[in-house]
């Protein structure tokens, strides 16, 4: 899913702790995690995607993998829960080499998930550790207008595209939030960048169904050159179909990642 940016020789796993937490808005938090290993992780900007390991509930500590290869997927699950970590991908969302430290913001529908409870009660020293997965927005060079769409759960990776997006970057990006007070007013975007916030305000809808049905309706231009799409599996499917459809995209043209589907819990 994740192509790399670095080879596998150079990927390792990286143990950290957590620095301090910020609530970001009513719908999001911050964990900053930070520690001496973090020498390890090569920056790359936009989406970079890591697998965050975090302890269960009533662990004492943090069982790492001791392998960095895609090897340590069997290691994890050959351990028992009691001590096995919960393994999950996340966006970083900024990093700060020159003080050891990078933020992970986590969508936390209604905090009723493993990593939004963690993330909610998260302390400074808390172990928790990361693993480079590399980027999924990759587009190719030269672009022309790009198209970004986004549930909550991929707003902190669009967010993180577009502080990093050259200052050239023309494009339309539809972004779902739960609510008003989730908007970040404070964005900083190339000047061709058209943002489309969304929020759901109470709706019962699944995630993702507003920000589509807005892109169906939009008055997109001819010859769109890249999109990435990233969110609940509806959503990003139901782009990729608008899109190659209704308005004659190339599939090759776009990049669509479920990051999760509704209903469906992750397995442990």
């Amino acid at each position: 899913m994740f192509p790399k940016v670095q080879s596998p020789e150079s990927r390792r796993m990286i143990t950290l702790e957590v620095r301090r937490t910020a609530r970001t808005s009513p719908g999001f938090t911050t964990v900053t995690l930070g520690g001496p290993e973090l020498a390890h992780l090569l920056p790359t900007g936009r989406d970079q995607a890591v697998r965050l390991f975090f302890p269960r509930a009533g662990q004492d500590g943090l069982t790492m993998p001791t392998l960095s290869s895609e090897a340590w997927m069997a290691q994890i699950l050959l351990l028992p829960k009691s001590r096995r970590p919960w393994v999950r991908n996340y966006t970083v969302r900024r990093v700060r080499p020159e003080l050891d430290e990078l933020d992970i913001e986590f969508a936390l529908h209604g905090g009723d998930t493993p990593a939004c409870a963690w993330a909610l009660g998260a302390r400074p020293g808390d172990p928790a550790g990361i693993f480079d997965m590399g980027l999924t927005y990759l587009p190719p060079a030269g672009a022309g207008e790009q198209l970004l769409v986004a549930d909550e759960s991929a707003v902190p990776a669009a967010l993180a595209i577009l502080e990093h997006a050259p200052a050239s970057l023309v494009a339309q990006v539809f972004l779902e939030v739960p609510g008003t007070a989730d908007i970040r007013t404070d964005l900083a975007a190339p000047e061709g960048v058209r943002v489309h916030w969304l929020a759901r305000d109470g709706s019962a809808g699944i995630p993702g169904r507003l920000a589509l049905d807005e892109l169906r309706a939009a008055t997109l231009p001819q010859g769109l050159s890249y999109t990435w799409a990233a969110g609940e599996s509806g959503l990003v499917t139901g782009v990729r179909r608008h899109l190659v459809r209704d308005r004659g995209v190339p599939k090759s043209d776009i990049a669509f990642h479920g990051y999760w589907r509704h209903g469906r819990s992750s397995p442990g």
